[in-house]
């Protein structure tokens, strides 16, 4: 039987995994393409917060403040003078340029940093817990679970209530008529860019916060943002959140059961989800 804390702690970290797919489902349900430097974003996030606090001495909370805003300095201008250029209606010319600047990003961030493990330093909240009897559930991670939920509440939201959500939504849904109606699909599509960086960059901050990072982890939370986005339905906002939830539960009880598994059981659930609902928990229904 399934111990409650597996459960707990699957949960938890579903929710870490969900926040790594939030922006990808966002850039593929406005922008209709996979973007593979989604990785380096999340990884670069976490560096920038890193650097900040180490060589400027800022607080942690300046720190991320700072790195989430770059994050969606930069996403936003890379969309606004790369991506947008090679945009149509074939996804493969800017697929391509999104793993090109996949692999640019990594060996800039080899280049400032190096290889090694780095982490963000939060104190005494790394290791803080709190006790419900035989039940210990750590703060940070309880925390990142709630921002991870209320950050699927709030886009959701902003979609559907507000003059700026409605214009991505249409965006979504007809691309070419919105701009017969006078609005610059270009900046909105720079606007979601910028926005899918800074989740990611926040995502980034949230794993380097509970563990460690290289330049290279970039790869493996692409996969994780790739698979939850699958499982949960393609271009759902809160169907990445089930997605993510369904594979943190699945990892955490499997590595409890077969400590040697690794990923192979998140995989493993990929491929039933495909063959049994390919639409994914949620539906292929763009930002539901």
């Amino acid at each position: 039987m399934i111990a409650v804390d597996v459960i707990v702690s699957g949960l938890l970290l579903g929710g870490l995994y969900a926040l790594f797919g939030l922006g990808l489902s966002l850039i593929f349900g406005v922008m209709k393409i996979a973007n593979i430097a989604h990785g380096e974003f999340a990884i670069g996030g976490a560096f920038l917060a890193i650097a900040t606090a180490l060589f400027l001495g800022a607080p942690i909370w300046m720190a991320v403040a700072l790195a989430l805003v770059l994050s969606f300095v930069i996403g936003f201008a890379l969309q606004l003078t790369l991506i947008n250029r090679v945009m149509s209606d074939d996804p493969m010319p800017a697929l391509l340029m999104t793993f090109g600047l996949s692999i640019v990003i990594q060996n800039l961030l080899v280049e400032l940093f190096g290889a090694d493990n780095r982490s963000l330093d939060i104190g005494p909240l790394a290791t803080a817990g709190i006790d419900l009897g035989a039940l210990s559930i750590g703060v940070l991670p309880l925390i990142m679970f709630a921002l991870a939920v209320g950050l699927f509440a709030t886009l959701h939201w902003a979609l559907k209530h507000t003059k700026v959500g409605r214009n991505v939504r249409a965006t979504s849904d007809d691309p070419e008529m919105v701009s017969m109606m006078g609005l610059d699909r270009a900046q909105i599509f720079a606007l979601v860019m910028g926005l899918s960086a800074a989740l990611a960059a926040l995502a980034g901050i949230m794993l380097a916060m509970r563990g460690s990072i290289t330049p290279f982890s970039g790869a493996e939370r692409l996969l994780i943002a790739f698979e939850v986005i699958v499982i949960g339905g393609l271009g759902s906002i809160w169907g990445s959140l089930l997605g993510g939830l369904a594979l943190g539960l699945v990892h955490v009880i499997a590595l409890r059961l077969d400590p040697s598994s690794g990923p192979l059981y998140g995989h493993l659930l990929l491929l039933v989800i495909l063959l049994l609902r390919p639409e994914g928990l949620a539906g292929r229904v763009a930002q539901r």
